[in-house]
């Protein structure tokens, strides 16, 4: 019995050490499934994330936006809301040199306070540097006349184109008058027919031929329609006497600035007088009349020249020709008739009845 019994626990432990090492040979299996799994899935993951940050530099390299959200904090401003420091937008802009730096308001104030828009140009050295007014210049409009709905200012900048007349053409006639404003715009360009018989058209200058003249306008026509423009306005121009001459036209002298006779541009001159192309070459930096002559361009290297050192020629004008006088008031006046003892009748009259009165208390 006792043999049996052994027999059987014998059989017993060998069937339950089968069936343990039959499970943890199966929990062995289940664990490297799970394992298994557990690192195609971080491989995958890893793998994902690589093409997720390589995608964006893939996209920046074909030159693609990314498609990648970026979240903005609320309180994030963009940049060109952002608040900048008091004064240097303006500066920075005035710097430009633009005409876009005169504001609607600051263009009211001025009208408001009768200041010019040359003056309002000149206080913020509006297109003067980088040569402004050549480089946005308008195409020349030749032979145009007056140009329509052109507001002329104070200064005004003439020159004009001649042919010559007389023994071997040595004596010069008006041929083209052209006219600017401060800015440079043109004001007024034509060609003019002469009066007198050409020997000299002096095409290889001017450009000017006897088919041009054909069609140009008349003298009178012409002289007219500058001595309107040019009536009380200041003139600029380059030995601008010879082109008055030619117009049969007298100006103030006052109301003249030369470029050829101002001593600031003596210094590039070889002679008297530097001549206007040394000029915007030396001062301005262009190159003019490396072809024919244009009286338009030549009229606002003028003008150039002269905003360039306008206080300068204010100064030279004003040692010149003194300072405009001011209009006095009433007031003004009555005080210095009174000074002078003009007027002031009624007041010896009565320091005189004074000392009657007193000789007669004497008395």
């Amino acid at each position: 019995m006792a043999q049996e019994f052994s027999s059987n626990w014998k059989k017993l432990q060998a069937k339950i050490k089968a069936e343990s090492s039959t499970a943890s040979s199966s929990s062995a299996s289940k664990a490297a499934v799970v394992k298994r799994k557990a690192d195609d899935k971080q491989i995958t993951q890893s793998h994902s994330k690589r093409q997720k940050l390589q995608k964006p530099l893939n996209q920046q390299r074909e030159g693609k936006p990314s498609t990648k959200r970026t979240h903005h904090k609320p309180n994030s401003e963009p940049e060109s809301q952002k608040q900048k420091p008091m004064g240097i937008t303006q500066s920075s802009v005035i710097a430009k040199g633009t005409p876009a730096t005169i504001t609607p308001s600051l263009a009211l104030w001025a009208e408001d306070n009768d200041i010019s828009p040359e003056d309002l140009a000149e206080a913020y050295n509006l297109g003067v540097k980088n040569n402004a007014s050549l480089a946005a210049a308008e195409k020349h409009r030749i032979n145009e006349g007056l140009a329509p709905g052109v507001e002329v200012g104070k200064y005004v900048a003439l020159d004009c184109e001649m042919v010559g007349i007389g023994p071997e053409g040595r004596e010069s006639a008006l041929a083209r008058v052209s006219i600017v404003d401060f800015h440079g715009r043109q004001v007024y360009d034509s060609f003019v027919r002469p009066r007198e018989r050409v020997t000299d058209w002096r095409t290889h200058i001017t450009g000017i031929t006897p088919r041009i003249i054909a069609t140009a306008r008349e003298f009178d026509e012409v002289q007219a329609a500058v001595a309107v423009l040019l009536k009380n306005r200041i003139l600029v121009g380059h030995d601008i006497r010879h082109d008055l001459a030619a117009l049969q036209l007298s100006h103030p002298p006052g109301q003249i600035r030369d470029t050829a006779r101002f001593a600031g541009y003596r210094q590039y001159g070889h002679g008297p007088k530097p001549a206007l192309r040394v000029l915007a070459r030396e001062v301005l930096g262009v190159e003019i009349q490396t072809g024919h002559h244009s009286s338009i361009e030549d009229a606002r290297v003028a003008m150039l020249l002269f905003r360039r050192k306008k206080s300068d020629f204010d100064v030279q004008h004003a040692s010149r020709y003194g300072l405009p006088t001011e209009k006095t008031t009433s007031s003004e006046t009555a005080i210095a008739r009174g000074s002078r003892g003009e007027g002031g009748g009624g007041a010896n009259k009565g320091q005189a009845a004074k000392s009657k009165k007193g000789k007669k208390k004497k008395k």
